[in-house]
């Protein structure tokens, strides 16, 4: 637990770069325990075909779990003005709607999901809630991580604010991807769900959320 001054001398719990980096940790190793503990407790193939559908593996808990831990530290996140307030509110509504409304599984089957699972009016909210919280930290990257308090920016803050587009962008795109394969190649080329690309892309969007994040809680470029 790390304990720190604000300006009124008040000491607290916790300070705001803590939060923000443990934020931007728990995005990164998210997808990683997933795969860790579904492949070593249930012998599943190394990658399902998306992070939610571990919903319905072994990693259950740890799937709800961390989803709980990211709302809880964005409800947490204050920032400087009461939009990354609003922000933070909202992507921690989203991330518990992702928690606990859980997907649909469709082929192709894997060996820890080997039938079909219909959560009917529930995967819809999941799929909902999924895709506006990923916009949500998108503009957390594009808009609010960019501000700064002066006209006159450091060379670090030049350097950072390029990282928070890069990887604001990269979010966006992993969605218009994901969108493209459901409407476009799920059906054109079916033989692209054996590499499991929903996976992959969503993963792709969590570390570039995670090194947003990690950014922003100056861990490097001060």
């Amino acid at each position: 637990m790390f304990t720190i001054k604000n300006n009124s001398d008040t000491p607290e719990l916790i300070s705001a770069r803590t939060l923000i980096l443990t934020i931007g940790i728990l995005g990164f190793i998210f997808p990683i325990l997933l795969i860790i503990i579904a492949v070593l407790l249930q012998d599943c193939e190394f990658v399902q075909n998306s992070i939610s559908a571990y919903y319905h593996t072994i990693s259950r808990n740890v799937f709800v779990g961390t989803l709980c831990a990211i709302a809880l530290c964005l409800y947490a996140y204050k920032g400087y003005s009461k939009v990354d307030d609003l922000a933070g509110n909202i992507a921690a509504f989203l991330a518990l709607g992702v928690a606990f409304f859980p997907t649909s599984v469709g082929e192709p089957f894997t060996k820890c999901l080997p039938n079909e699972i219909n959560t009917g009016l529930e995967g819809k909210i999941h799929f909902i809630s999924a895709a506006l919280l990923f916009l949500t930290l998108a503009f957390f990257s594009l808009f609010l991580f960019t501000k700064s308090k002066g006209k006159k920016k450091s060379t670090n803050k030049i350097i950072r604010n390029r990282i928070y587009k890069i990887c604001g962008y990269l979010i966006l795109l992993c969605i218009l991807l994901i969108a493209c394969y459901f409407f476009f190649f799920s059906k054109k080329f079916p033989a692209l769900a054996s590499y499991r690309p929903v996976f992959w892309l969503e993963t792709f969007a969590l570390w570039a959320f995670s090194i947003s994040w990690a950014t922003k809680s100056k861990l490097f470029l001060k």
